[in-house]
């Protein structure tokens, strides 16, 4: 992961107000809150005594109250500003320019929190007093206040002493991002943490894993993070992953982001005018972001939760799976299906059907036997596709499983009162592997590369991992019952309910109370790095569930939705999410996972779902068929969608690569463009791909149109190069719905390398390229391509051979169009070989074809070459010039001008 900036030394000035005060704080009759009594300090460090302003009454029953707090505010030799505040103790720091951390633990005992191995981060360093006057520079008058900022940073950070309270706000607006009420309730299973926020001008995005009905979070809804099985065609209920991240949009296009880095269990309620943290364990350690864009919050936020994992460029094809495949000549007749139809197959899945008993890394004898299903993936090899299986985590008990022994060998399973913990899947009886213990993570990494020797698999699919129990298990001691019920299921259901026990306990002596959530991050990394190390290759992992810094290890899907036209719209809005969340390549089961599917909803759902950045079509065991070759209409979408998708890799994986570098989601909402246009913020039918591609699906049944909203610019239709919008300040515009796919338009100013369409992703990247101009208003349009082979581990990092290019293009006073081309690396060999063989320029003025149409490459007229070709097409009121056989190699520098006159 990134490490954070240093901060530049003219910006470590730290400003420090003090005033005497005191303010009585009252929740109805009851005190409650904390106090600051004391202060000190000396140099680069300050420290102060908080103390329990009274107990609450009203909240006895969830446990006593932490009675002393510390307040530290230290500036470290790094150069960073560190303050540490103890509610026993909270922890504020400027660790960069455009991130504040704050943190809140018990002074006197260690507590639980995400371990530095799972997310590095600066540790803090505290300073206790050891009385209210210690001397030192201490003084028993507390300050009123107490203002941590440096100059280099837009975020101010004030203390409000007693009661005590914080605030940040942003330096060059004034205006208060999180005002923390004085009742701050700290318990030893139980916390509880409101921030006030301006109702009117909020937009808070984020808060999951949830299926929400929006993408903006609707006041008065609660938030439940507590992984669970749960179908995610229920709405509103927690579901497979926890992320406790916000995006706040404020008009006129700030935005900031907040993140409780904390796995324990929670609730967040979300009123409008307040967010309200009820917390069941571990600290209170907040970080801000401070943006002041959409991309810049998140790069900041991946910055610390970790840099999305680079996928392999063949992801980015198409995917098949089913759960209830019967054997090796069904996977057959459904590759022999896509190729008949002529639909792009990139990568065929086999679901738990594969396994003999259910038992992970093994073989069904009778229907996938080795000597059928080893062929059959060595022949998708040939054809340059892949192959990928499903994991779970539970491993059978039965004494004669190869993986059992070797596991119990190396006593890495999950523990309860002394033993092993006992659960129940599909194998029945398991163990479920403790992925915190370091042997778990190398019997895990050998159990695949045994597997691999037999299966040559791809990628690995690891589901189940919430972890998901069939049974209940009883409580066992207060950890399983804690006191304060968190909206489990949407009905309060015990924290127990059909998962392992709270009570449980891993490697370290670390409760399954604490680290419940984390499971699906620990199996990811372990499933990351054993595929590395087998086969030296980028690794590909799908996992259901996830947590802060899983995008670092694997993609995502959004669960088992159902073949409903409501999961239908629902699938963009976790899409959206999960790309705040440092998780980009996501993606829903295309045509709906359970229930049934009909023609016309699949139809939609491969419209929309081809421009996932995860494409898979899935469904389960029992439900009517749904490969696309199925149905006539849906076989004519699956080709002409994907054909754009496929068309669009480069594109797309150049967004990888930005996503790699920067945290930007690949697939975004449209505000990450326009964030100074307050309509965007609502709208949840649309998405972009990058900054300029906007996706506007059919989302209803029986509809006949599209509503679309276009920000303000030129948008060009994808399909036909025609002008379909031009407005000045955004306009919502009514379009006859497609009967074959979803409406595609790039923003002027985009600039889009292009391949050709083909069956599989490696026969596409052998075409050539060809560069579509989409030129602005005022004549100009920019964009980038990143080359690399699409499997090195790493991917434009100092040890890998890759090439970045940018493309810019300008209108001349003279009506000239220059198209020129920056290398800015150029260590990938095929580059140099490559080539661009047409540049489509549209948005040109003229409707009329010019008389006389110039060529010229790096100043030499190309014209009179017969290889040349040029045609001119008006479509929407304005021209598109066509450019085609070149030979720009990608490798090379180039300019293009293309000179036209229209006077005879």
């Amino acid at each position: 992961m990134a490490t954070p900036r240093s901060a530049p030394a003219s910006c470590l000035l730290l400003l420090i107000l003090l005033a005497v005060g005191s303010l009585a704080v009252s929740r109805g009759d009851d005190c409650c809150g904390y106090n600051v009594v004391s202060v000190a300090g000396s140099g680069s460090a300050l420290s102060a005594r908080l103390e329990l302003a009274g107990e609450t009454p009203a909240l006895a029953e969830l446990g006593p109250d932490v009675q002393r707090l510390s307040l530290t505010t230290r500036q470290p030799g790094d150069g960073h500003p560190f303050l540490t505040i103890c509610v026993c103790h909270d922890v504020g720091s400027l660790e960069t320019d455009t991130r504040l951390r704050v943190r809140i633990t018990d002074a006197d005992h260690p507590r639980w929190e995400v371990p530095q191995d799972i997310i590095p981060r600066p540790a803090p360093e505290d300073v206790y007093l050891d009385s209210p006057c210690s001397g030192n520079g201490a003084s028993s008058s507390p300050p009123r206040t107490r203002v941590l900022s440096t100059a280099g940073s837009d975020l101010v950070f004030t203390i409000h002493a007693s009661p005590f309270r914080f605030t940040v706000s942003r330096r060059s607006t004034g205006d208060v991002l999180f005002d923390t009420s004085p009742n701050l309730v700290f318990k030893d299973r139980y916390l509880e943490l409101t921030s006030a926020l301006p109702a009117d001008r909020a937009s808070l995005y984020g808060l999951g894993e949830q299926t929400k009905r929006t993408f903006r979070l609707r006041h008065n809804d609660t938030f439940t993070l507590w992984t669970a099985d749960i179908v995610a065609s229920n709405v509103d209920l927690n579901l497979y992953g926890s992320h406790p991240f916000y995006m706040d949009v404020r008009p006129p296009g700030t935005a900031h982001g907040v993140l409780l880095l904390n796995s324990n269990g929670m609730d967040v309620l979300y009123a409008g005018s307040y967010v309200t943290y009820k917390v069941i364990g571990g600290v209170l350690d907040f970080y801000f972001f401070a943006g002041p864009s959409p991309l810049a919050v998140v790069d900041q936020y991946t910055q610390l939760v970790g840099r999305p994992a680079p996928m392999p460029y063949w992801s980015f094809g198409f995917h098949q799976c089913r759960y209830g495949y019967e054997n090796v000549a069904d996977l057959k007749g459904v590759v022999a299906g896509y190729a008949k139809a002529k639909i792009p197959l990139e990568v065929m899945w086999t679901d738990i059907d594969y396994m003999n008993k259910f038992q992970d890394f093994t073989l069904n004898p009778a229907n996938f036997s080795f000597a059928e299903l080893r062929p059959f993936v060595d022949r998708l090899h040939q054809n340059g596709q892949k192959y990928v299986l499903i994991l779970d985590p539970g491993i059978s008990t039965d004494p004669t499983y190869g993986t059992f022994i070797r596991g119990m060998q190396q006593d890495i399973f999950l523990k309860r009162n002394g033993t092993n913990y006992l659960g129940k899947v599909f194998p029945g009886e398991v163990y479920f592997p403790d992925f915190m213990n370091p042997r778990a993570a190398e019997f895990w990494a050998n159990e695949i590369s045994l597997f691999r020797r037999t299966i040559p698999v791809d990628g690995l699919w690891i589901d189940m991992n919430e972890i998901s129990n069939f049974i209940n298990p009883e409580p066992m001691n207060a950890l399983d019952d804690p006191p304060y019920r968190i909206n489990s299921n949407g009905f309060h259901r015990p924290i127990n309910n059909l998962t392992t026990p709270a009570s449980a306990v891993h490697y370290g002596g670390v409760s399954e109370y604490d680290a419940h959530n984390l499971f699906g991050l620990l199996e990811s990394r372990a499933t990351n790095h054993a595929l590395l190390r087998d086969t030296g290759r980028r690794p590909f992992v799908l996992s259901r569930s996830t947590f802060v810094g899983s995008g670092r290890y694997t993609a995502h899907w959004t669960g088992d939705n159902a073949a409903k036209w409501d999961d239908l719209r629902y699938s963009i809005n976790t899409m959206l999410s999960f790309g705040l969340f440092g998780v980009p390549m996501i993606g829903a089961d295309i045509c709906g996972f359970g229930g049934v599917t009909t023609e016309e909803l699949c139809g939609r759902w491969i419209q929309l779902g081809a421009f996932y950045p995860f494409a898979r079509d899935h469904s389960a065991i029992d439900t009517v068929r749904r490969e696309p070759y199925l149905w006539a209409s849906v076989a004519a979408s699956a080709r002409k969608s994907l054909g754009l998708r496929y068309r669009l890799l480069p594109y797309i994986y150049t967004l990888m690569h930005e996503a790699h570098t920067t945290g930007a989601p690949i697939a975004r909402p449209l505000f990450f463009s326009y964030p100074e246009d307050v309509t965007t913020y609502g709208v949840d039918r649309q998405f972009l791909l990058g900054r300029g591609v906007l996706v506007s699906p059919v989302l209803e049944q029986g509809a006949t149109t599209v509503d679309a909203y276009f920000p303000a610019g030129r948008w060009f239709c994808l399909y036909d190069h025609s002008l379909a919008v031009d407005t000045r300040s955004g306009e919502r515009v009514t379009l006859p719905a497609l009967a074959d796919t979803a409406y595609v338009h790039v923003a002027g100013g985009s600039i889009l390398p292009l391949q050709q369409s083909a069956m599989t992703t490696a026969q596409a990247r052998r075409t050539p390229f060809h560069l579509l101009v989409a030129l602005a208003e005022d004549g100009t349009a920019a964009g980038d391509l990143f080359l690399d082979d699409g499997e090195s581990p790493e991917m434009g990092g100092t040890r890998s051979e890759f090439s970045l290019v940018k493309f810019s293009c300008a209108t001349w006073s003279d009506g000239m169009i220059r198209l020129r081309s920056q290398v800015v690396h150029n260590s990938y060999a095929p580059s140099r070989t490559l080539v661009i063989s047409k540049v489509v320029i549209m948005g040109l003025q003229s409707t009329e074809p010019p008389r006389n149409f110039a060529v010229y490459v790096n100043g030499a007229e190309v014209q009179a070459n017969r290889a040349v070709s040029t045609s001119y097409r008006s479509r929407g009121g304005l021209g598109a010039a066509h450019v085609g056989g070149q030979s720009l190699v990608v490798g090379e520098e180039f300019e293009l001008k293309v000179a036209m006159s229209y006077l005879a």
